[in-house]
């Protein structure tokens, strides 16, 4: 019966680890999508999205199912309240992806983002993945170390997010009102995709420690 129980929440461990990698992939296309005004592409996060709603529903459904039926506690209680708060932020990664996406297709055939601000989206956007590269191996190996060094990362994004308020507020910005909202956004959107990376590490460490922070 333990072994069973055990599989269970492996289980919903390798369900996680599946659904955070999708996430990734749509932050991949999102920014290749942005950065190359690729309609195709833009639509594949899109269509990609409804996955990782699945995904959610199905892995809270199996987390409340071992709730139920096997009256975790300790340890294996706090991993099930863990799992449903770091479904709740892939799944808003996967929106946010879309976000993204949907800007590339209301500006096409032209570039959201003007040729000088690629650079920094298309660091935007290796950061994002990997931010979620490592909170993928922080859910495997439940490493608090690693877990750390996923807040260190999110203060590099934090810069690139800034650097480009110090772009819109210069007074030099001769791009208009529609693309300085466009660029706002944007950068809002990779800023809080990193930040729900960081709460995975956080809800690991709950889950380790039982610490909330």
């Amino acid at each position: 019966m333990r072994d069973a129980y055990r599989e269970q929440l492996d289980a919903v461990t390798g369900r996680l680890i599946g659904m955070a990698r999708k996430a990734n992939e749509q932050m991949r296309w999102a920014t290749s999508a942005l950065l190359t005004a690729d309609l195709a592409l833009a639509e594949k996060v899109v269509e990609a999205d409804p996955s990782i709603n699945r995904d959610q529903l199905e892995i809270d459904e199996m987390t409340i199912e071992v709730m139920a039926t096997q009256s975790p506690v300790a340890g294996d209680l706090r991993f099930t309240t863990s799992s449903l708060r770091t479904t709740a932020d892939i799944e808003r990664m996967g929106d946010l992806t879309v976000h993204i996406a949907k800007i590339t297709r209301m500006r096409y055939p032209d570039h959201a983002v003007p040729e000088d601000l690629r650079s920094t989206f298309a660091a935007m956007g290796r950061t994002a993945e990997n931010m979620v590269d490592k909170a993928v191996g922080v859910l495997r190996s439940h490493d608090l170390a690693a877990a750390a060094e996923l807040a260190r990362d999110d203060n590099e994004m934090d810069r690139l997010h800034r650097s480009l308020f110090l772009v819109l507020f210069d007074e030099n910005w001769d791009r208009g009102v529609e693309a300085a909202v466009d660029i706002a956004l944007l950068g809002r959107y990779y800023e809080r995709f990193a930040d729900h990376a960081v709460e995975i590490a956080a809800n690991v460490r709950y889950l380790v420690t039982g610490e909330v922070r």
